[in-house]
């Protein structure tokens, strides 16, 4: 499937991406973070070059937190939450603050020490947003991070990165099958993909009110 995708977010800025299995969504997101390339186009962040060429991983300024926690299982919590912090931040008094914080806020204090492989699900999803927000990244982008999680969980993550987005002033692109959750994180605009195009842009209440297609209207209805 072709994906043919423009989209333009400004510094701050929530935006959702919207539509059913299969629509592109994850590889918008995917291109952007680095893990797919495109056969096309550009993408740039902060007038820096992510394509073409294409940036290598460890030097594209954002986050990117997926259903899978991917975390080293070798490695220490706090290692985890710590791997890929750039050297100059490392020793930075400021930024030790900054990952106490999100230590405590996300109650990892007592799996600091522990290995990553003996953490629950809920906790890893805990140590990988702990890991996307170390470095304080100006965009964040999320797959789908919620999914198989309990309904609490769920809040207190989006809850979590709605705070911090507030708090730093990163911009976050989510991906999500659930209408309800993206409207959390991405309260203000969405877009609405279907076979890898855009069918629709808009606020909230213009999808609901007046959905471009008959499958986003199956999407929208109460169950």
């Amino acid at each position: 499937m072709t994906i043919d995708v423009s989209l333009e977010l400004e510094s701050g800025d929530a935006l959702g991406l919207f539509g059913g299995s299969g629509a592109g969504k994850s590889t918008v997101v995917a291109c952007i973070a680095g893990i797919e390339e495109p056969d096309d186009g550009f993408v740039e962040l902060d007038n820096l070059k992510l394509f073409p060429p294409s940036l290598p991983l460890h030097r594209r300024p954002l986050g990117y937190m997926t259903q899978d926690a991917n975390l080293f299982p070798h490695l220490t919590v706090g290692e985890n939450v710590k791997f890929g912090i750039p050297k100059r931040m490392a020793p930075d008094g400021e930024h030790n603050q900054w990952i106490e914080t999100l230590r405590d806020h996300l109650q990892l204090g007592p799996l600091w020490s522990a290995p990553a492989s003996r953490v629950s699900g809920g906790q890893a999803r805990r140590v990988s947003l702990a890991r996307v927000l170390a470095r304080k990244p100006p965009l964040v982008l999320l797959d789908e991070p919620f999914a198989g999680l309990d309904r609490q969980s769920i809040r207190e993550l989006i809850d979590d990165l709605v705070l911090w987005s507030q708090t730093i002033g990163f911009s976050m692109i989510a991906v999500d099958h659930q209408a309800e959750v993206l409207q959390r994180l991405c309260p203000r605009e969405a877009i609405v993909l279907e076979r890898g195009r855009i069918v629709q842009q808009g606020a909230w209440s213009e999808l609901y009110n007046a959905p471009a297609t008959p499958l986003l209207r199956s999407l929208l209805s109460p169950l």
